[in-house]
């Protein structure tokens, strides 16, 4: 069964950084997207970042291109980190890894993921 672990979320001032980590445990990234999703108050959730496992392709959202980074690092386990810079008090919210166990597809489309964490919180202060 996979399972997800998120963590690093926390409070933080705007303009800083924070980096959160999920780690997939049974699981073959191979060819599967992994990305992170959010949800604030009074709001959808939405795709922030996906990666392709194994490729070099990467897509995010419009409100964090050029301040956020997905990568992935590969070892028993999979793990993909969020690095997010130049924090805004709009990037408040819970924050969720998810994984698809398809193979390709279109990686932030929220419908597309079977697979998602408990979430951590993040909370930028201004």
């Amino acid at each position: 069964q996979v399972q997800l672990v998120e963590s690093g979320g926390g409070s933080v001032q705007a303009g800083g950084s924070r980096r959160l980590s999920c780690t997939i445990s049974t699981y073959s990234s191979g060819n599967r997207c992994m990305g992170w999703f959010r949800k604030a108050p009074g709001k959808e959730r939405e795709g922030v970042a996906a990666v392709l496992g194994g490729r070099a392709f990467t897509d995010y959202a419009d409100a964090v291109k050029g301040r956020f980074t997905i990568s992935q690092e590969h070892a028993a386990q999979s793990t993909v980190y969020l690095q997010m810079n130049s924090l805004k008090p709009e990037d408040t919210a819970m924050y969720y890894c998810a994984a698809s166990t398809r193979y390709g597809g279109e990686c932030l489309r929220i419908a597309y993921y079977n697979v998602w964490g408990q979430g951590t919180q993040v909370t930028v202060s201004s």
